[in-house]
């Protein structure tokens, strides 16, 4: 019986774009990582300019590496194995041109709108609304053109590497969408619908799960198709696989939490995320097992073959960082880690040596087959690779002695029972070293990936004047297609009972019925759907619907209008990339900072800006603790106030003008959200803000300051400096006494010398 064959084409071209374009913003986002680790080694790297100081730039950077970088490769290896894979065309030629110009966009709309301060202040969630909308509409289109290439494809069984890519789809739209509710007040500003804890945890349930499904879930199904390609052998085990996927797709979604150990958040969710964090260890190994042992017997080759060596070493990384991810979740080891350095080791351990290598190995694989010609040169892959290699043990061992000398300073007390190094500063002048080494390392990797440029543009000039259109033959897969039965075993063969029962239990028990699964996409999107909204709505419906999880404190009241102007030249500087806002309970950092934070403190935050990193000093105590013109000084030139401070100047701040006339927006933007602004408020909200700045920018000159500030950014950052955690603050015992007797308190002149905490 004959069987009608189907010729069809593959669209390559495509992806030869995304190719092109993950190398060219690959190499954007490593520029722009130098240059900010630069800046932490030496602030002068700032040049004091607005546009390239580091709190505008590190968003710029980490939005380039993920979403340009990583997110191009990501669109190339889906695009490339799908169609092999399926046995069938792209669904729509016009939706790949749409999603590969309209992410192009996407991203340079970010590379202007990130150093012009245009951000939602919420970490790897910068961008503002209209940009968020584009990103959501661009996703559809990719996934309408995966799914209709499933829809349309010839290949019975999805395999492993699709699993993968359908929970990349699914669970980032879930994400995007539900973490970038807004309420806009222009095109250029908006304000998180969620407020203090609430944001802090869907913050983290996004950042978290962005990073498991946009630099996890697709790489690992491009490790899926492209490794045991290289390698010319079967995946290690399928029954490994089946269990790798779905205990990942399940659990991770539970691990956000982990982030907000110590913090306003219930104890009860960092808890659950810390459970389910340590239970990742199972499933993460699992499939860096299963990379690897797809290696036996082939592992001769790696010693020949760079792009075995980079795929070998990419899931060696992944297993590391799989492993420290759940080791640095639990409480113990968070409260020495969090907020230092080791999380910035651990991250780029992940984004270096897993997505960057496996990103690496993958292009130089397409290279020969998408320019249809011989790699130009193996040396130089080989050179890329062993360069590359050190150029992240360089970066990860210097920044994790960073990180450990950070903790430990930290939480250090002397022999009397005092703070041993009191003084911030000590620490950051501590690290100055051990940041030039990253930079060293940073330069290392950059030249490895411009070796990939070299090699993949004299692969290009050596392409054929006109390619070849790849063309395959398949069977069309016919509606009641009916998989046809496998040879029966020898033990099934014998013909007895318990031979048919074990049969059917070994066969349906442990994988068939996956394999039905397999043969029906829409109950396999949907299961993979059920799995990752149940895990999620476990933990947020509580998190939302109990109101005694944020208990009020009658003495927090809603910002001014211009302490509102001045919070957003705070997120509009990227000061949440260098200082939190997050005192934990916890004997050095009360010594330190002062009384802990409490989640009632931050019901009018939209968004919240607890921080992920101390750069700089925790700043949820500093309302009060310096005079005004303390800090007019600090942020014209941080160093005449701190020796060895590491922050940059904003001189800008002290000639640019407050915009009143966007200030009624934001109130209001602010009393829909629920905050209880009342009319009169948001009528007048400019004229209280030019009232409230005058009173400032008077006390400034009379401290001795510069005259002329009435209207200028840096008293409405002043104004929101000197509000952060007053409103529980207690007058110690002394002061209090003094009031009491009818003293005056005399103004804390001598503390514009001190150098900040």
């Amino acid at each position: 019986m004959s069987t009608r064959m189907d010729s069809f084409s593959y669209d390559d071209a495509i992806v030869r774009k995304f190719t092109l374009v993950t190398f060219i913003w690959g190499v954007v986002g490593m520029l722009v990582g130098i240059l900010v680790a630069l800046e932490l080694a030496a602030p002068y790297f700032n040049f004091e300019h607005p546009w390239l100081s580091f709190g505008r730039l590190r968003p710029l950077h980490t939005n380039a590496v993920i979403f340009a970088f990583a997110g191009n490769a990501v669109f190339a290896g889906v695009y490339y194995s799908i169609q092999r894979l399926l046995k069938a065309r792209l669904f729509s030629g016009f939706l790949s041109a749409f999603h590969f110009w309209g992410w192009q966009l996407i991203i340079v709309a970010a590379a202007v709108s990130l150093p012009l301060g245009i951000t939602q202040g919420k970490e790897y969630a910068e961008l503002e609304w209209p940009i968020d909308i584009a990103i959501a509409v661009v996703w559809v289109a990719f996934s309408i053109n995966v799914f209709g290439t499933i829809a349309k494809r010839r290949e019975r069984h999805l395999y492993v590497a699709i699993w993968f890519y359908i929970a990349t789809l699914i669970t980032i739209g879930v994400l995007h969408i539900f973490n970038s509710l807004v309420v806009p007040t222009g095109l250029f500003k908006s304000y998180s619908i969620y407020a203090g804890v609430q944001d802090a945890f869907m913050q983290w349930w996004y950042g978290h799960n962005a990073v498991g499904f946009l630099l996890t879930t697709p790489f690992l199904g491009i490790m899926y198709y492209f490794m045991p390609k290289a390698a010319n052998r079967p995946v290690f085990s399928y029954r490994l696989s089946i269990l790798h996927f779905w205990t990942l797709v399940f659990i991770y979604i539970w691990a956000g939490p982990h982030h907000l150990h110590y913090t306003a958040l219930p104890a009860w969710a960092s808890t659950l995320g810390m459970l389910f964090s340590v239970m990742l260890w199972m499933p993460s190994w699992g499939g860096m097992l299963n990379g690897l042992l797809t290696l036996r017997g082939a592992w001769h080759k790696v010693a020949e073959d760079p792009v075995l060596k980079f795929f070998v070493v990419a899931v060696t990384f992944y297993g590391m960082s799989t492993f420290e991810g759940p080791l640095l979740s639990i409480k113990g080891v968070n409260l020495l880690s969090h907020y230092t350095d080791w999380t910035i080791a651990h991250v780029h351990s992940g984004a270096l040596g897993w997505v960057g290598f496996i990103v690496f190995g993958m292009v130089y694989w397409l290279l020969p087959r998408l320019f249809q010609t011989e790699l130009w040169s193996r040396k130089l892959a080989e050179a890329h690779f062993w360069v590359g290699t050190i150029g992240i043990l360089l970066y990860i061992v210097s920044i994790y002695a960073a990180g450990l000398t950070q903790g430990l300073m930290w939480l250090a007390f002397d022999d009397d029972g005092y703070l041993k190094y009191a003084d911030f500063v000590e620490t950051s002048v501590r690290l100055i070293p051990m940041y030039w080494v990253r930079v060293i390392g940073g330069v290392a990797y950059l030249a490895g990936a411009l070796m990939l440029g070299v090699n993949m543009f004299m692969t290009w000039r050596r392409r054929p004047n006109t390619y070849d259109v790849p063309v395959a033959q398949a069977s069309p897969l016919r509606p009641n297609y009916a998989e046809p039965e496998p040879a029966p075993t020898p033990l099934q063969a014998s013909g007895t009972h318990v031979a048919n029962i074990a049969y059917t239990v070994e066969k349906f028990a442990l994988t068939g019925w996956h394999r039905r699964w397999e043969r029906l996409p829409v109950k396999f999107t949907v299961m993979v759907t059920l799995a990752i909204v149940i895990a999620s709505l476990f933990e947020i419906i509580p998190t939302f619907l109990i109101r005694s999880n944020v208990p009020t404190i009658a003495t927090v009241t809603p910002y001014t209008p211009l302490e509102l102007a001045g919070r957003d030249i705070y997120l509009a500087e990227g000061c949440y990339n260098c200082h939190s806002q997050m005192v934990r309970p916890i004997r050095a950092e009360t010594e330190r900072y002062g009384e802990y934070s409490k989640p009632g403190e931050f019901v009018y935050d939209h968004p919240f800006q607890w921080g992920s990193r101390r750069i700089g000093p925790d700043l949820h105590r500093v309302g009060g603790k310096y005079p005004n013109l303390w800090h007019v000084r600090h942020m014209d030139d941080p160093r005449s106030i701190t020796l060895g401070s590491i922050m940059p100047a904003y001189p800008w701040l002290l000639t640019d003008e407050i915009d009143l006339n966007e200030i009624p927006a934001t109130v209001r933007a602010h009393r829909t959200l629920g905050v209880p602004y009342s009319a009169d408020e948001i009528e007048n909200a400019a004229a209280l803000a030019q009232e409230q700045a005058q009173e400032i920018a008077t006390a400034v000159v009379n401290e001795g300051g510069p005259e002329g500030l009435e209207d200028k950014q840096i008293i409405a950052l002043l104004a929101y400096l000197q509000r952060l955690g007053t409103d529980i603050a207690l007058p110690p015992p002394e002061e209090a006494s003094a009031q009491e007797d009818g003293d005056q308190v005399p103004p804390d002149t001598e503390a514009l010398n001190q150098e900040a905490p």
